[in-house]
Parts: C-alpha cells; structure tokens; sequence
C-alpha cells in the first residue's frame, strides 16, 4: 500500500498527522516483538512537546496556612538576591515519537519517528542532531524514519554533520535510515542503511541493529499499514 502525504491536504482536512504517528509507533513496538529474543522488550515512548521535571520539590503544607508567621518556630524562608540577568526565551517544545528496544535494562536501539517540531527550527534540529549522535556514541543502533513534507531540511545530514561527515550526500526530501555504530580495527565507525522515500510508494524493510552481528526486520510497511487501518485512514 502507498505511502500517504499526512502533512498536506487532502489528508490534512480530516486526518491529524499525529494521529498516524502515535499508533505507528505502538504498531512498530508490537511487531518489533514478535522478533525479539526473550530477553528485548520494544516499547513506544511518546512525549507532546520538552516539560519534563528532572528534580520535583513538592509543597505539602496546607494551602490554605503555609503563610503563616515564621516566627512562631516555623522554618525560616531564604531571602536570596536579586538575579543578575534575566533572560526571554522560547522553550524548545518539539514532539518526540519513538520506540524504544532494551535488552534487560539497557538501551539498545530506539526508532525515531520525525516530527514537524523536530524539523521547524535550526535549534530543534541541532537538538534532534545532538540527541542521535549521542545515542550512536553510546553504542545504540538508531532508525530516523521521516515522512513530513511540511518542511524540507533533512536531519540525516545533520545527524551526519554532527558526526564529522557532513561531506556525504543527503539532500532534502522524505527518506527512511538506519545507523549503527561499531568499532573495527581499532577505530569507530557508523554504518548507515539511507533509503529515499515517495509518496505513493511502499516503505522499506531496514535492519534494527540489537547486538554487535545480530540484526531484527524492521518491517515499516506492515507496520505504517497496520496503523492506518487502527485509525481508519484509507
């Protein structure tokens, strides 16, 4: 079945793309199990913008008393300066949709599905970059599946100037790719797996790379199809 354009019209007028990209990331978890050795599990990990609360310091005073006199032997409130500089800034709030493959409790491989808030700005694609090579580095296989049509900038060659190689090729346009990172005779390298994509056309089996020699099918076609009938996109 054919790749459908879910950033424009006429599939824009009554289907939301993110509704596409939520089930296709459960639809590509539950069919990457299927392959998995007992030991992987793969799972969606969707996250609606960059909140995230790494340090919660939460108040379980009575809302209605915590303005109470300190000095009846209460804590003491600190009074600290004023800042010395105050800034206006714009939250990087870009969508993450991806899956996520662990072997027990480590990382493996993670897919990530492209959004239009990952391709809308410089500051979101240095983001999208910086996140990809860090994953890389660390020994975990990445895929960048991006089908948005709504912007032209292609994170692979990013993700590649990031690296150090931004002398290869990738030009602007929808694609699928897989990068894995290895070391052989003693230097790191990064193997890609980069399939341009169209609309209108099937997509690409990739391998998923979940150990050194040992790579699952990703099966993006059964998986994109399997998602469009779960939420009923013809």
């Amino acid at each position: 079945m054919p790749l459908r354009d879910h950033f424009r019209p006429p599939m824009t007028a009554r289907y939301a793309w993110d509704t596409a990209h939520g089930m296709w990331t459960a639809k590509i978890a539950e069919r990457l199990n299927r392959f998995l050795p007992p030991e992987y599990r793969a799972g969606p990990n969707i996250h609606i913008g960059r909140y995230e609360v790494d340090v919660a310091i939460l108040d379980q005073r009575d809302p209605f008393a915590w303005n109470e006199s300190t000095s009846g032997g209460g804590t003491a409130l600190y009074t600290c300066a004023e800042p010395t500089l105050t800034l206006d800034v714009d939250p990087l709030d870009s969508d993450e949709y991806e899956v996520k493959v662990y072997r027990d409790y480590g990382l493996v491989a993670v897919i990530e599905l492209v959004s239009p808030s990952n391709k809308d700005r410089p500051q979101t694609r240095e983001l999208f970059a910086s996140k990809c090579a860090a994953f890389l580095k660390n020994g975990v296989c990445v895929t960048i599946v991006d089908v948005v049509t709504s912007y032209g900038a292609n994170l692979f060659a990013g993700l590649l100037d990031e690296l150090g190689r931004p002398e290869q090729p990738a030009e602007d346009g929808i694609y699928v790719a897989t990068l894995r990172g290895r070391r052989a005779r003693g230097k790191r390298r990064v193997d890609t797996w980069y399939y341009p994509l169209a609309i209108g056309e099937a997509l690409p089996t990739l391998p998923l790379w979940i150990d050194e020699a040992v790579a699952v099918p990703l099966e993006l076609e059964a998986s994109y199809e399997e998602a469009c009938r779960g939420v009923r996109i013809p």
